[in-house]
Formats: structure tokens, sequence, C-alpha cells
């Protein structure tokens, strides 16, 4: 690999690991895993990642998401990152001399049949949870249209779909903006990019939550962020309790309301914050990472 692509290769690395060390309220992070999945499978799917996404540029995208899940499945066995897959691999797409701004549409307009052909292959291989039946362009036939077709279909369900869409807007545009005003926080990256789910979930809810669950819980999950941001978490210490509460009600039911859309985009946005070059990861990350890793 060259300079940039090693660059690439560590940017998707340490968006990963700074989205699962998060204590980001329903989802997997230290001390809170699931039965299915813990820390140490998403840092080795990240690692595994790595390298499939900095050569993106030199390959059709469905390709990198193809070999990115080929990869996931040979370090961990499961699905630990199919929709951080699909967010990223456009994004590490894009030429170093654009900005993600610049470059992302391009790289979306370049779409072809095979790109859909590949990356349903590779969704079938995922197997993710809550996928339902479409009425066109079915994951169990085979696609004939360019895959920015087929996620414009599937884009009222699956917000990781509406980015191919309209031009990844919750991820570089609401996405980054929010991360920025996190930003403002006397406090640790972590409870930044926890502030930053919470705020995302209280604008969108969480599409995968809507597709096990329902629209209405994942409406019912909308309230409660907005509650917890309402309580000015995390500045607040009376807010704790609010917080708490939150994680508790998305952890019930056997863990059945994890809000993983959020954390995909929330992967993508650190990705595009650190790859934008005002975003910088800080030392409080890299011991724990390799302790949890080893």
């Amino acid at each position: 690999m060259n300079l940039w692509q090693r660059q690439v290769a560590k940017w998707v690395q340490a968006a990963c690991l700074m989205e699962v060390l998060s204590p980001k309220p329903g989802n997997v992070s230290p001390g809170l895993e699931f039965q299915d999945a813990c820390v140490a499978d998403f840092l080795r799917s990240s690692e595994a990642i790595g390298p499939e996404m900095a050569v993106a540029q030199e390959r059709p995208l469905g390709e990198t998401i193809l070999a990115s899940v080929q990869a996931t499945r040979n370090v961990v066995g499961h699905n630990t990152n199919l929709g951080i897959i699909l967010l990223i691999a456009p994004l590490a797409a894009v030429p170093p001399e654009k900005s993600l701004f610049d470059g992302i549409d391009s790289v979306l307009s370049r779409t072809t049949i095979d790109d859909s052909r590949l990356v349903y292959r590779a969704i079938r291989m995922a197997q993710p949870a809550g996928l339902g039946k479409a009425g066109e362009q079915d994951l169990n036939d085979e696609p004939t249209v360019s895959l920015v077709d087929c996620m414009r279909l599937a884009a009222e369900r699956d917000m990781i779909a509406a980015q191919f869409g309209n031009g990844f807007r919750q991820v570089l545009h609401c996405g980054l903006e929010w991360l920025r005003e996190a930003g403002s926080f006397p406090d640790s990256q972590r409870r930044q990019i926890t502030w930053l789910a919470i705020r995302l979930m209280a604008e969108f809810g969480d599409s995968l939550i809507a597709r096990k669950c329902g629209v209405e819980m994942s409406e019912t999950v909308r309230e409660k962020a907005r509650e917890v941001l309402a309580s000015g978490w995390p500045t607040k210490a009376e807010s704790e309790q609010v917080f708490a509460a939150f994680d508790t009600f998305l952890r019930e039911d056997g863990n059945r309301r994890n809000p993983g859309t959020t954390a995909d985009l929330i992967a993508a946005i650190l990705f595009a914050a650190l790859r934008e070059g005002w975003f910088i990861q800080d030392e409080s990350w890299i011991i724990p990472a390799a302790s949890m890793i080893a």
C-alpha cells in the first residue's frame, strides 16, 4: 500500500474503534456486550476491513464492499459491520485530491448493475437482521439497476440506503455538524461521541429498530432521546439518571432495540471527520483497544 492507502486504513480502523469503545446507549461497548457480539469482535472486524477500504479508489465499489464483508467473516464469522462497510466504502473511494463533500457524488454516480450484484452477494453473506421483503429489486432476486438506484428504492426503510440517494446528507452534513457541536463540551471524546449518537436518534430514530420492532418503537426511541437531550446530558449531573433509563430501555427485550443504524452512522461520521482533518483521535483510545483485542 502507498502512503495514502495506509492512512485510509488507519482512519477506518480508528473510526470503528472509537465507535465501539464509546458508551453509546443500547450498543455494544466495554462492559455492555451482547450474547452474540463483543467488543473484540468489532475491533477484529475493523482490523480486517482497513486494508480492503484502503484500495477502494482503485476498484469498483461493489468489489470493495464484498471483499470487506468476506474479510469480516474470516475473522469473526458473523455480521458485525455490514452497515459500516456500506457507508465507509464510498467515502474511502473519494480520491485524495478532493474533499468528501466534492467527491462523493462522483463515486456514487459511477455505480453499476455489477456493483449491485456484488453488494447483494455481500448482504446475503452478512445476513443482517430485519431485512424483510422488498417489492422491487429484492435481495433474493438478481438486481437489474445500478447500486444507487437499488439503494434509493430502500431509502424509506433504511437510513444507510438513504445516504446513497441524498449525497450522504446524514453523514457529511448533519453528522459532521453535530460532531463539531459535541466538541464544545468539556468532556472526553467518548462522551462527545455518545452525545452524537443521542442527537442522531433524537432527530431520526433508528431504522434498524424500525425494521425489527416497528416504526412506532423507533418513534418512541426518538422521543426518549429527546428527553435525554432536554435533561442537559452530559453537562448536568441530574441528567445521568435520564441517560441510564434510556440505555436500559434500549437493552431490554434481549437487545432487540439495539440502535445499530445509529452506530453505523457514527463510524462513518468519525471516518469523515478524521479524513477531512479536523477531528484528531487522542491518546486515551490506544491502551484499552490493544488490551481488548489481544
